[in-house]
């Protein structure tokens, strides 16, 4: 399903940008909840850092953000989008709200909420069971991609309440 609804295979979509999925998704994590940092944007898009870092590299090359660096940690870039970036955004934004509505058409109020709340769950065990893998390999002296321990830190930050 998640390949079928993939936001690249939507040609109203695919009209409005030229963007690749990662870089889509990116832009409108950014859109979201600016002024944000790459680490927020990995955790919440769920995006291992390397690809965050890509999509943010190309979307800054289209012209569509606005960076500074952190006033606390120079090493930190903040992300918001310029005005170029936030009419896609809205276009965007539009567009998946328009096609969600259809989507959700064949389901009854209660069916939706009850179909967020199952995705929600499985979502929560999905990163707990991976995370849990990772611990163990590490635990056993091998060195994790960056992909797994984004996967262990994301786990460890819900441990900790700071979701």
């Amino acid at each position: 399903m998640s390949n079928l609804l993939a936001l690249n295979r939507d040609w109203h979509i695919r009209e409005l940008c030229d963007l690749e999925p990662r870089e889509m998704r990116v832009l409108l994590n950014i859109g979201s909840y600016m002024p944000i940092n790459s680490a927020d944007i990995a955790y919440q898009s769920r995006i291992d850092s390397y690809n965050v870092s890509r999509a943010v590299k190309a979307l800054d090359k289209k012209n569509l953000l606005d960076i500074r660096r952190d006033e606390k940690s120079k090493n930190i870039k903040i992300l918001a989008l310029n005005e170029q970036g936030k009419a896609l955004y809205r276009q965007l934004t539009r567009a998946m709200e328009i096609r969600s509505t259809e989507l959700e058409s064949v389901l009854t109020p209660d069916e939706t909420t009850a179909f967020y709340t199952m995705l929600s769950k499985i979502e929560e065990k999905a990163e707990h069971l991976l995370a849990k893998q990772a611990l163990a390999k590490i635990a056993e002296g091998q060195e994790a991609p960056a992909d797994q321990k984004e996967l262990v830190r994301w786990y460890k930050k819900s441990l900790n309440g700071e979701l």
